[in-house]
């Protein structure tokens, strides 16, 4: 086994015991017990989903300004980070929690892969890899490596099967796609992600018809999530919003620019520190160039004119003159 598998050994038992639960408790097939498993680890994925969700409502309730601020300063990308972060930081928004339920599912994804091709096929099919086994062969077409209508999900998929996968796997890929992107994304970066699943086709032949099935499974749980998280919680951050919105508008509210989260902690601290950069490049640029202008000129300095020195009375004499 490559050593990478070896680093995610731990897991790779964690997620067999989950299966091998699944298959001699409640008694489902294998490619069931991959299904259960999944939603297991989507439903503990859960708040992070929620999280996200929160996210890509609050960039897209900001987009005007954050595209405005696109547009300002799209000549000047250092610039345009700042004040992106500074934007971030102001509006508690958190551009990177779209990035944890994907990272948190590549372990489990990996350990499947790992699962199907030796752990798996011991448990699948003993008699023909009895324990020890250290190459394992696929399972081949037996009642427990079949899954509705796929003969081994040890092994890849063929034929008319691995089209209805392919076809499957894609279609699921492009509409979760569609659900979780923004208005705020770059039309390149859309582009890209739309075109990722076609191009991973060609490696995907390659992998364990069972890794298909968790693939699809993930996807079809994230469009009925998007789904249900949109019109339970999604319609009460709107109108919330739409209240903050409102007391802002009237002068009631004012909003706390305080981070929160380490992302947002990170944004700040980065924020911070190129403003005192550019404060300070602006201190010693006023301390060279701030001569007062009568010295650029050459002129000497004008001395203030004094007050003219105060009347004097003259003294009425009385008497007559002698």
């Amino acid at each position: 086994m490559p050593v990478f598998a070896n680093i995610l050994q731990p897991l790779i038992d964690v997620f067999e015991a989950v299966l091998v639960f699944f298959h001699d408790t409640f008694g489902f097939s294998w490619g069931w017990s991959i299904v259960a498993m999944t939603v297991v680890v989507r439903a503990a994925l859960l708040p992070l989903a929620i999280r996200q969700y929160k996210s890509m409502k609050a960039l897209q309730r900001f987009s005007p300004q954050i595209k405005e601020l696109q547009q300002k300063y799209k000549d000047d990308r250092q610039r345009l980070n700042q004040e992106m972060m500074r934007f971030y930081q102001e509006n508690k928004v958190n551009p990177f929690g779209a990035c944890l339920p994907l990272l948190f599912q590549l372990p489990v994804f990996i350990s499947l892969f790992y699962m199907l091709r030796k752990d798996l096929r011991l448990d699948i099919c003993p008699d023909i890899n009895p324990p020890g086994t250290t190459n394992p062969q696929a399972c081949g077409n037996i009642p427990d490596a079949q899954f509705l209508g796929i003969p081994d999900i040890t092994s890849k998929a063929g034929g008319t099967t691995l089209v209805i996968l392919i076809l499957l796997y894609v279609g699921t890929q492009v509409v979760s796609t569609l659900v979780m992107s923004t208005p705020t994304m770059d039309r390149n970066q859309r582009l890209l992600m739309l075109a990722l699943p076609v191009v991973f086709v060609p490696f995907i032949i390659g992998f364990p018809a069972g890794l298909l099935v968790y693939w699809i499974t993930t996807n079809i749980w994230t469009l009925l999530q998007q789904f249900t998280i949109r019109e339970t919680l999604g319609r009460r951050w709107d109108r919330k919003w739409e209240e903050e919105a409102a007391l802002a508008g009237a002068g009631g509210g004012k909003a706390s620019s305080e981070p929160t989260g380490f992302f947002g902690r990170m944004a700040a601290r980065a924020a911070a520190a190129q403003e005192q950069q550019a404060s300070a490049g602006g201190k010693s640029g006023g301390g060279k160039g701030g001569a007062p202008a009568a010295e650029k000129s050459g002129q000497a300095p004008s001395r203030p004119r004094s007050s003219p020195p105060p009347s004097r009375r003259k003294k009425k004499r009385s008497g007559r003159r002698r």
